[in-house]
């Protein structure tokens, strides 16, 4: 199988990226940075520098895999940046802007991109990663921003399902756990291992048949 994860280079992506290669999968991953590529390639490895947001980074992508098939597609790359801010004076209209442009167009253009490549797969899949902040049913207050850009990755992810599934490609959208990482800090549930072993399992379970879910990396369905 090849699978495709974007932002690969840390965090969930890079316990994904290295619990498949450990099963004989055949890996492509993707960082921002190309300084981030050379740090985590190692021999044997196959790393791409792509900034999800860039059309153009998108379009060599594109070209470095040619005609190559994608049996997995991982939309991984994300950003949280308004942990910090406050509503009284935080949350600048830029701040809106990038990220949305990673969390929710970076993922429409990652499978825009690849959309050739999964349909020469025999059983295509993507799985988009989301949040439990995605959800309406949970809404505390703060973090506006993150909360809407993954609400939208999530409506994102069921639109596609709805429109795919004609051609044969299963979409899937994912809770990854309350993780311990740079983005979940370190007070949070579970270590990326953990959280990356359940994904996978995820992951492989996706068919036709449920396309359009919204699970939790330990499999239980979660509110929209």
């Amino acid at each position: 199988m090849h699978v495709v994860i974007t932002g690969a280079n840390r965090g969930i992506g890079q316990a994904l990226d290295h619990q498949f290669r450990a099963r004989g999968d055949a890996v492509t991953g993707t960082a921002r940075s190309g300084d981030a590529v050379t740090g985590t390639a190692r021999s044997g490895d196959e790393f791409l520098q792509l900034d999800v947001s860039d059309p153009t980074s998108q379009a060599a992508m594109g070209r470095a895999l040619d005609t190559r098939p994608v049996d997995l597609l991982v939309c991984n790359a994300g950003v949280y940046l308004d942990k910090r801010e406050n509503l009284a004076d935080g949350y600048a209209p830029q701040m809106w802007a990038d990220s949305f442009a990673v969390n929710v167009t970076g993922v429409f253009l990652s499978v825009q991109t690849l959309l050739p490549n999964l349909q020469m797969s025999k059983a295509p899949k993507i799985a988009i990663i989301s949040s439990q902040m995605a959800s309406d049913t949970r809404a505390p207050g703060g973090s506006y921003i993150y909360r809407a850009s993954k609400a939208a990755a999530l409506n994102l992810g069921r639109n596609l399902a709805a429109d795919l599934r004609h051609i044969g490609i299963a979409v899937g959208i994912y809770h990854p756990g309350w993780v311990r990482t740079d983005m979940g800090g370190d007070k949070a549930d579970i270590d990326v291992t953990e959280a990356a072993s359940g994904l996978l399992q995820r992951f492989d379970a996706l068919n036709l048949d449920t396309t359009g879910c919204f699970e939790t990396w330990d499999g239980r369905p979660h509110a929209f």
